[in-house]
């Protein structure tokens, strides 16, 4: 699941939805993730891909949510989890808490997406 995107081109990269991922999803590029460690799994309903500012430290990206799951953990504390694709076609895995769902016209996003083409996909 490497697929490098614009702010023309987002809408049509490829996404994992309506069900949990597997290892060999994972394997095949399907997926970005699969969590093994947690308990009841499901997928989260949204419109994928969803453009997302993902906060990473001191960091801000322009990136596109691909994967939603929510996992339980042992703690009983349900995280969601989401695969982001970043615009060189990298992906990472992010909790919802490290992101805003914009809408691809946001102003902040476009630059952000922008200047990772310009950067030639060096800031992640």
């Amino acid at each position: 699941m490497t697929t490098p995107f614009s702010t023309t081109t987002w809408s049509v990269v490829p996404v994992f939805t309506g069900r949990v991922a597997t290892q060999d999803d994972v394997n095949t590029g399907q997926a970005v993730y699969a969590l093994s460690d947690t308990f009841n799994g499901r997928a989260v309903e949204g419109e994928f891909p969803q453009p997302v500012i993902w906060y990473d430290e001191d960091d801000e990206y322009g990136a596109l949510i691909v994967q939603a799951e929510a996992h339980d953990t042992e703690e009983g504390e349900t995280l969601e989890v989401l695969g982001l694709m970043l615009p060189n076609g990298e992906t990472v895995v992010a909790f919802a808490d490290d992101v805003d769902e914009v809408d691809a016209t946001d102003p902040f996003w476009v630059a952000l997406v922008e200047a990772f083409d310009d950067d030639d996909g060096d800031d992640a």
